[in-house]
């Protein structure tokens, strides 16, 4: 059985692997064997016998935890089990502490730290008072205009009556009539006041990273936040394609705009508040959206793809932001964004894990670098799909002239790339021609 979640192999005892421990008590617990290689077979363990008594020692003198320790024989060779389990509070291991995630054992610092001790404590960060703020921080014009929201959505329990400062109350944004950090966030006047990344910086890219054409930030509560940011994309940020039914204009912007709003809520609602700023990056054929924060251990960027129970790392902001419409309380936000997308004709976006948050990426079309990598191209294709996109179609014969090859392996190419639905064939014979599938 290979190293998972909750099992360590180890061919002797070194107490460097105190850690380990450590790690899997503060995790979901597991059992680490000494005297096994890495494919989990029973090696020599010479030293079991002290090793049996001073395990649990090191143990209690270093955690203060105990673990159950067994000595088992297997074809004439004993190893040792340690089996640790998971505690409800935070284990350090002289001042320090590591946790367990995946098949890897880490330190926890900084803002990982944080809210680790958060969590163990039964808290979120948005959970916490806030005592620098009073209520002349509160935005009421941001507040007024979330109860309309609410309202339209019939999430938020009867309002009628009841005061700014007694529904906070209702939305758990107080403790002891003082403001949380999930109230500042939400609706707070100057949230950067308090917590400086708190604002969102959108930057128009060209051809990458190196060559910014300009940029905008924009700064609030999220209430607010969250339409300004999208008011900016639509106007400045993308194109909107034109066209016209009868007498009427239409007009409809390069990415869907309920993929761009939910994409935005996301990130706002699920980020990491004592990290970086939100960024937003646009470019010709792609847009971006990252926010500081890794996933749950228990969730994966292939379960963010499908309806899963929502574990939000802001509790708080994540429920007031659900009773008031903007957010679904069922784990379906990048399921929507998917599913918006493909609607619309364009490509399933990209979320990956990226530099400690989450990296989601619209594309505009089908025929992106990006794309075409993930098709395992070959040069001679994508030579044959860049010229279409700039001509319109290729023959067999410029296909040749243009990758330098046989009528054999042209005809190959070409016939992948109809396969792969990139390319559509017309005509028959001499007269055969290719064209984009659904215009690039």
């Amino acid at each position: 059985m290979p190293e998972t979640q909750n099992i360590e192999y180890k061919q002797s005892w070194h107490d460097e692997y105190l850690k380990w421990v450590c790690g899997f008590a503060n995790a979901q617990g597991g059992t680490i064997y000494i005297g096994k290689d890495d494919n989990g077979n029973v090696v020599n363990l010479e030293n079991y016998k002290k090793l049996i008594d001073d395990i649990p020692n090191k143990i209690r003198n270093s955690m203060g935890i105990s673990a159950e320790i067994n000595l088992i024989e297997e074809k004439g060779r004993k190893y040792i089990e340690i089996i640790v389990p998971p505690y409800s509070v935070p284990i350090s291991l002289r001042g320090r502490y590591y946790y367990r995630s995946g098949s890897t054992k880490h330190e926890l610092t900084g803002s990982s730290l944080n809210e680790f001790l958060l969590k163990k404590s039964g808290k979120t960060w948005d959970d916490v008072v806030e005592s620098r703020a009073t209520w002349n921080d509160i935005d009421e014009n941001a507040f007024e205009y979330y109860l309309k929201l609410s309202e339209e959505k019939g999430r938020l329990p009867e309002t009628k009556g009841l005061s700014m400062k007694d529904i906070f109350e209702k939305l758990r944004l107080t403790e002891n009539g003082q403001l949380k950090r999930a109230a500042i966030i939400l609706f707070g006047k100057d949230p950067g006041k308090f917590y400086p990344s708190t604002y969102v910086q959108i930057g128009r890219f060209s051809k990458n990273d190196a060559d910014l054409v300009f940029q905008e930030v924009e700064e609030g509560n999220l209430i607010n936040l969250h339409q300004a940011v999208l008011k900016q994309i639509l106007q400045k940020f993308i194109v909107k394609n034109v066209s016209f039914e009868g007498m009427y204009r239409i007009e409809k912007p390069e990415y869907p705009i309920a993929a761009l709003r939910e994409a935005i809520l996301n990130a706002l609602v699920h980020r990491n508040y004592m990290g970086a700023h939100t960024q937003i990056r646009v470019y010709d054929d792609k847009i971006t959206f990252w926010n500081e924060g890794k996933l749950p251990c228990d969730l994966t960027v292939e379960l963010l793809k499908k309806t899963h129970s929502s574990r939000p790392r802001n509790r708080i902001i994540a429920d007031v932001c659900f009773k008031g419409g903007l957010i679904d309380a069922w784990g379906r936000g990048t399921l929507r964004i998917i599913e918006s997308c493909l609607e619309s004709g364009l490509p399933e976006p990209e979320i990956i894990e990226e530099n400690g948050g989450l990296l989601v990426t619209l594309f505009q079309h089908r025929l992106t670098s990006e794309q075409l990598a993930r098709l395992n191209l070959n040069t001679r294709q994508i030579n044959a799909v860049e010229y279409v996109k700039k001509n319109g179609r290729i023959t067999n014969k410029e296909y040749k002239e243009l990758n330098k090859t046989s009528d054999r392996t042209a005809l190959r190419d070409l016939e992948k790339l109809t396969d792969l639905q990139i390319l559509v064939k017309e005509g028959d014979k001499k007269g055969t021609v290719y064209k984009l599938k659904f215009g690039g």
